[in-house]
């Protein structure tokens, strides 16, 4: 896909994506029903979860470009994870600062060492991690191969995170939605959450394709940039 290709796919993704978040913000504010328990604290939930959910889906990400990068070697793959690992970042921070103000609003207290919250804690340390390994070794092909592995370990944290509430005691909900005997949200609230989860899935998508399209960028301008220091050195 060519660099042009790239940016006007962003774009188109980027306009989607906020239109649609205008949109489930105006549902959030002005269209879904209020919970009967939690009460309006509980629209939080349309900012968590869908956050958290595609910090999964890019974390995922990483770790499958990460594997296939270490089986073949090519770096563009090495670009898509980092790109994806960038974005996964972003969303996480938003999952660590919506989470503690729902909690406090909820439970009466900013943060608890309750298992999900632990391990999504984490899970934003390994992906940090991520990056710091990449810078750790003088040879940038060892520091991409590492941060793969990186990437591979973390994204296994995620499984983990979502049984976490069913294995463990917590005072996180259970799940509402990713049920074997299927969602368990009343109609207009699943169908704001679904907005919600499209639209930032455009928006982190719209994201990636930029970062990724800057990484292709920045290879080229190396590769010539090494091409010409080659060249000044074979002539002097």
């Amino acid at each position: 896909m060519s660099l042009k290709a790239i940016r006007w796919g962003a774009l188109a993704l980027g306009v989607l994506g906020i239109g649609l978040t205008l949109l489930f913000h105006w549902m959030v504010f002005f269209w879904v029903s209020t919970e009967a328990t939690l009460g309006i604290v509980q629209r939080i939930f349309y900012i968590h979860v869908p956050s958290a959910w595609v910090a999964f889906l890019a974390f995922g990400i990483v770790a499958l470009c990460g594997a296939v990068y270490l089986w073949i070697g090519d770096d563009r793959l090495d670009q898509v994870a980092k790109s994806a690992a960038e974005g996964g970042l972003v969303f996480t921070a938003i999952v660590l600062i919506t989470g503690p103000l729902w909690a406090r609003l909820s439970w009466g207290t900013w943060w608890t060492w309750e298992p999900r919250l632990t391990l999504t804690l984490l899970l934003f340390f390994i992906f940090v991690g991520y990056f710091m390994v990449r810078n750790a070794t003088d040879n940038p092909e060892q520091g991409k191969k590492y941060s793969a592995v990186v990437g591979i370990i973390g994204a296994l944290n995620i499984p983990l995170i979502h049984v976490s509430v069913l294995w463990f005691r917590s005072l996180h909900p259970e799940p509402v939605v990713a049920r074997t005997d299927g969602p368990q949200l009343p109609g207009d609230m699943l169908g704001t959450l679904m907005t919600a989860l499209l639209a930032w899935t455009l928006v982190f998508f719209s994201l990636f394709l930029l970062r990724y399209g800057t990484a292709r960028l920045e290879a080229r301008m190396e590769s010539s940039r090494a091409s010409e220091t080659s060249v000044q050195g074979l002539v002097s």
